[in-house]
């Protein structure tokens, strides 16, 4: 049977990212589900919860879902409405048929204040006389039940008899809980019946298969073809009656008259679970069984593709290496792929399914690298050559072009460059003591200026005169 695990909740929240913790809306419906369990503590933001058409027999593991608004349980086993006090934002309950014989349970619904609609069809409490009157009485906050409006006349009707009603649904439901447990004793004893016919068995040999006598074998013997095509055609016989015999049982089983109960329904379901396993190993065994075959008994590698992967091989010759890109499903678990680089093939297992890709080159595989996308769930393989090309820096060779050509320049302006011859006899160093032009005399008025002769003076006994020492002028 089917169990809400955390796998099945990432599957379902594909539209989240695969995200659980912020998830507001999920549909688990027909998973064969038979208990509601681990959502109130891992997705504690849901608004909207689809449980319908599944196996589920009891109302638990909710009331931690405060912003919960809309809750489908259609088409499951529930008999008994309960656990949704703490579930303070509901809106919607849907419970079209299910098993409620217990009508007096929709009073733990009265903490629900928001609660809106409530859908009850198809349930054996709908068949009370009484039913609708009940439920308006004592729930005033819905506006619409089993998909009708609630009028305002209809609402003080049914609370002006709800004394009389509830009195009427407390008898009947007695009546219907006695019902219930007399179902459920021969639901028991049938299926203790079946147990026992089973562990009889109403075939040869103790499981119910068919056997051969070792002792009546001959080993040696002459007509082996005849005895070989005896024996198929003995097994083709046997084939015929099984499937006879298993059409007249699958004949009786639906033929047979059942009550509308849990139980019923439960058996049905395993049932049909059973034979679609018998059905799927049969075909199984049916199926040839192919040998896989990756390489080759005179060692040449194949090309495989089980998988059936999108994929792309892109040689990098800037970087001298092999990438190859994987088109690897977004929400397989790394840990069910299996990598294996070789020197001149990569082989990848995804669930247990082979991919194998013969390289084009010697690859190095102590140095390859391998990463996947946790956006696209890519995987990137990524294969350094064993041969090694030496390639010529662009920038270093346009550089040394460059400056040869500014020498070749420098070098032709050298040669074609004239030189300037200077006469030295032209130019002479400039005399410091006439930088100094002298004055000539002005006539000013009738004062006539004449030259000042200067006066040597003469020489003190204290004045030496020293050769080295330049004259002032």
């Amino acid at each position: 049977m089917g169990k809400i695990t955390e796998d099945l909740l990432r599957r379902r929240a594909e539209h989240n990212n695969c995200e659980i913790f912020s998830l507001e809306e999920i549909s688990l419906h027909q998973q064969e589900i038979e208990r509601i369990e681990h959502i109130d503590r891992w997705c504690r933001d849901l608004k909207i919860l689809y449980l319908q058409n599944n196996l589920i027999p009891k109302i638990e593991n909710v009331s931690r879902l405060k912003k919960l608004e809309y809750l489908n349980l259609a088409l499951n086993n529930v008999e008994t409405i309960e656990n949704l006090e703490g579930c303070e934002s509901l809106q919607k309950l849907d419970l079209t048929v299910n098993f409620v014989g217990q009508l007096s349970s929709i009073e733990c619904l009265k903490h629900n204040v928001h609660l809106k609609e409530l859908f009850l069809v198809g349930n054996p409490c709908t068949e009370f006389e009484g039913y609708r009157e009940f439920v308006l009485a004592t729930l005033p906050q819905l506006k619409w039940l089993d998909g009708k409006e609630i009028e305002r006349t209809e609402r003080i009707r049914a609370q002006q008899s709800y004394p009389v009603v509830r009195q009427q649904i407390r008898d009947q439901e007695q009546t219907y809980l006695r019902k219930r447990v007399k179902q459920k004793e021969e639901a028991l004893a049938k299926l203790q019946e079946k147990a026992s016919s089973k562990t009889k068995g109403n075939k040869p040999g103790f499981d119910g298969r068919w056997y051969t006598d070792i002792n009546n074998t001959i080993p040696n013997s002459t007509d082996d073809k005849e005895n070989s095509q005896l024996v198929n055609a003995e097994e083709g016989e046997e084939e015929v009656k099984q499937e006879i015999d298993e059409n007249e049982e699958d004949e009786k089983f639906w033929q047979e008259p059942s009550l509308y109960t849990p139980e019923s329904r439960l058996e049905t379901h395993r049932y049909m679970e059973e034979k679609r396993k018998a059905k799927d190993t049969t075909r199984e065994e049916k199926k040839p069984h192919k040998t896989r075959t990756l390489v080759t008994a005179e060692g040449r590698v194949l090309n495989v593709n089980e998988a059936k992967i999108d994929f792309s091989l892109i040689e990098d010759d800037d970087n001298n290496q092999l990438i190859l890109d994987l088109s690897i499903y977004r929400f397989l678990d790394t840990s069910l792929v299996d990598i294996d680089i070789q020197a001149t093939y990569v082989r990848v297992m995804v669930k247990g399914k082979a991919f194998q890709l013969v390289l084009p080159t010697e690859v190095k595989p102590d140095s390859s690298s391998a990463k996947r996308s946790q956006t696209t769930g890519h995987l990137l393989i990524t294969m350094p050559k064993v041969t090694e090309i030496i390639r010529t820096n662009s920038k270093s060779t346009m550089k040394a072009k460059a400056t040869k050509s500014s020498g070749l320049e420098t070098k032709q302006s050298t040669q074609t460059a004239e030189k300037l011859e200077v006469d030295p006899s032209s130019y002479s160093f400039p005399d410091v003591a006439n930088i100094v032009q002298k004055k000539k005399p002005v006539r000013q008025g009738p004062i006539h200026l004449q030259n000042t002769k200067l006066t040597c003076h003469e020489k003190s006994d204290s004045f030496d005169d020293n050769s080295e020492v330049p004259p002032l002028i």
